[in-house]
């Protein structure tokens, strides 16, 4: 494999995709004193981003940002990823020794390859923050975790970008990256998704602000969960209570039907961990799991 240059050298850096990712890397990248010499922006919406964030930096062609460029960031959603790599390729974009890195959770080494056989050196690089793709999102990368895939002769360099964008790399094997996506997908995406049900039940509840009773309440939660695991676990389900569980599904059938099979399903998994870690009584866990059945599938 061809050895890139020094990591005591500026790279210039070249962004493709200035949606709320790719701004805020480049602005990254161009704080730690690499130079940004191009980006695309396809939407109104990016070009402002590209403005606000990379000001006087030229807005070109997507198959001319790399031409110019040590580093080429590609920043697309997942499912674009690997066309935007074959049309890049099949264009001649790419260029021998050119540093390639996509920013995918998802995605190895693999949709790389085209970059790879044009004689690019890929890295994978998935910084795991909820980017609103604005200068605040530049203070909150102190300390993020970016999931870091690389050939091995590659790693420092990989794992040095990130240091210099305020992350902390966390190496991936390559085979592991869809169930590190899976992970964090199911952890932030799916915990959105929680509180704003759980709100939107305290509501029908005749409760004006919900975000008041629950914050100190999933606040502490989520602290010892991330502490503890499944040791903190408190409730109707930990303890078997299986007629309170019953209630609960009479009513959210009656008022929230939408939310019901959701309920279900985390209550047969929170009493599986239940169970696991001996928090839950086996005894009481037939009558729960008998209750929990008794909703169709």
């Amino acid at each position: 494999m061809t050895a890139a240059r020094p990591r005591d050298a500026r790279l210039s850096v070249g962004v493709v995709g200035t949606g709320r990712v790719g701004a805020v890397l480049g602005a990254a990248l161009a704080h730690a004193g690499h130079r940004v010499v191009a980006v695309s922006a396809v939407s109104e919406a990016s070009r402002r981003r590209a403005a606000a964030l990379l000001p006087d930096v030229p807005i070109v062609p997507t198959d001319e940002v790399p031409r110019s460029a040590d580093l080429v960031l590609l920043t697309v959603p997942d499912d674009a990823l690997t066309d935007l790599v074959a049309g890049l390729a099949h264009a001649g974009a790419f260029q021998a020794g050119q540093l390639v890195a996509h920013t995918s959770g998802l995605h190895g080494l693999s949709v790389l390859a085209p970059a790879a056989r044009a004689g690019g050196l890929p890295l994978a690089l998935h910084p795991v923050l909820p980017f609103t793709g604005s200068d605040v999102d530049l203070a909150r990368l102190s300390g993020a975790s970016f999931g870091v895939t690389s050939p091995d002769p590659l790693r420092p360099i990989a794992e040095s970008l990130v240091v210099e964008m305020g992350g902390e790399p966390v190496w991936l094997p390559d085979e592991q990256r869809p169930l590190w996506h899976a992970a964090l997908a199911h952890g932030s995406n799916h915990l959105v998704t929680l509180v704003a049900s759980a709100a939107d039940l305290l509501r029908l509840a005749g409760v004006e602000e919900p975000g008041r009773v629950l914050a100190p309440l999933l606040g502490a939660a989520l602290d010892g969960s991330l502490r503890s695991g499944d040791a903190v676990l408190t409730g109707p389900v930990s303890r078997g209570d299986a007629g309170t569980v019953r209630a609960h599904l009479d009513v959210l059938a009656a008022v929230a039907p939408e939310v019901l099979p959701a309920y279900v399903a985390m209550a047969r998994l929170t009493a599986d961990r239940a169970l696991a870690a001996g928090r839950l009584d086996p005894h009481a866990a037939g009558a729960l799991l008998e209750v929990l059945g008794s909703v169709p599938r």
